[in-house]
């Protein structure tokens, strides 16, 4: 019986080529990668962690940025009709969250998963559930730069909650697939095709998954937006499903993609101890309960959210020479950006990749101002903002000058 792995979905050093050299063609023509895809690609700057035990919900819930009490309740009582015992018949769909410092600084970001119990699956017949748990277990995807430091966060808040925490980076990886089609190419609603183990000839019974094993894992939407396209953790030793064997590509076009989007990811993009969630747009990216009640941090953001003004916000860059022709790796993070006529600073570029890039920048200079905008050093060099489609309309300049006002 046919089994997926890394080594049968090998691809062609040629094909691969060719279509990362497609992809940069592209790119460059229509400065965007929606006619391309979609794509998949292993993010190499993410790892996993598992945290476990009965208080794993309550230790987390008055950690983070979102309510994650979900996690510790049951699916539910619906039947299913898919045909192989390895995938329980609804599943919960990942979070994204954040952790604070007590004064409502950004520290870590992570997407939460909660594997489906074996409760919740047939056993290995097929013919009835699955020993009951003994324990939860979630895995975190995290930004794998400060995993160790976020390990030694986390055991620092543990004090006696029941709960273990390790790293699972050598056993999972972190996946998302992106790109034009996604839509039309993919459901997650059909869980034959999602999950790793998806039809007859390739389940191999279920088993592994009906006793906790690696098999049965499954693309889920990004929890953040749906233009952001699918995500899911993966086992090593193991390509996920509807990897193409020429569509994977590298991590580099993941983040062209989420830049045109205007989202940031991890604690290089926003800098820790520094950021504030909600000027990175935390609100908009389903990141924060503000009903949750009590966790690190909450004070400083449930006072910004109730006032309702955020005067500056992360937001998508472009740069320009004079010409509006596209310049490539002329800009850093860290870059301030100016308002040309007057001198006056307008943010601050955050992340930069070929021509595009992020920006925290005044809502007012970013899109109210007539004047042009440019890198302090670099007059040369132009900066055009955009207004992302997903940004809610309360976000617009006019309604943060009337809230303000009032």
């Amino acid at each position: 019986m046919f089994q997926l792995t890394r080594k049968s979905l090998q691809f062609s050093k040629p094909a691969k080529q060719s279509y990362l050299k497609s992809i940069k063609n592209n790119y460059s023509q229509k400065s965007h990668l929606k006619d391309v895809g979609p794509m998949a690609s292993h993010l190499k700057t993410r790892s996993v962690i598992r945290i476990r035990g009965p208080d794993s919900v309550k230790f987390l819930q008055g950690l983070v940025t979102n309510d994650v009490r979900r996690f510790g309740e049951a699916i539910g009582e619906k039947t299913s009709n898919v045909p192989t015992p390895n995938l329980s018949s609804v599943s919960i769909p990942p979070m994204y969250a954040a952790m604070l410092t007590p004064q409502g600084r950004f520290l870590y970001d992570m997407f939460l998963y909660r594997p489906s119990w074996p409760v919740e699956k047939l056993d290995q017949s097929g013919s009835g559930p699955g020993p009951n748990p003994d324990e939860l277990e979630l895995f975190a995807d995290v930004d794998g730069s400060v995993v160790d430091e976020l390990l030694g966060t986390l055991k620092k808040y543990r004090l006696r909650s029941k709960v273990e925490i390790e790293s699972a980076g050598k056993e999972f990886l972190c996946w998302q697939r992106f790109g034009g089609n996604l839509d039309e190419d993919f459901c997650t609603d059909d869980p034959e095709a999602s999950g790793i183990g998806y039809g007859g000839a390739v389940d191999r019974l279920g088993g592994s998954t009906a006793e906790g094993g690696k098999h049965g894992w499954q693309w889920y939407k990004d929890p953040r937006l749906d233009c952001l396209g699918f995500r899911g953790i993966f086992p090593a030793d193991t390509t996920p499903p509807l990897v193409e064997a020429d569509k994977e590509t590298d991590e580099q076009n993941y983040l062209l993609w989420r830049l045109e989007k205007g989202v940031a990811e991890g604690s290089i993009e926003m800098p820790k101890g520094e950021a504030i969630p909600l000027e990175y747009n935390f609100a908009g990216l389903n990141a924060i309960s503000f009903d949750k009640g009590c966790y690190v941090g909450q004070e400083l953001i449930a006072r910004s959210h109730h006032r309702g003004v955020v005067r500056k916000r992360l937001i998508p860059l472009r740069f320009l020479d004079d010409s509006g022709k596209e310049l490539e790796q002329e800009v850093a993070p860290r870059s301030e950006v100016l308002v040309a006529a007057s001198g006056k600073k307008a943010g601050t570029v955050t992340t930069a990749l070929g021509s595009r890039g992020l920006g925290l920048l005044r809502l007012e200079e970013a899109f109210k101002s007539p004047e042009t905008l440019v890198i302090k050093g670099h007059e040369g060099v132009k900066v055009e903002t955009r207004r992302p489609d997903w940004w809610p309309s309360e976000w617009s300049v006019d309604n943060q000058q009337d809230r303000a006002a009032a």
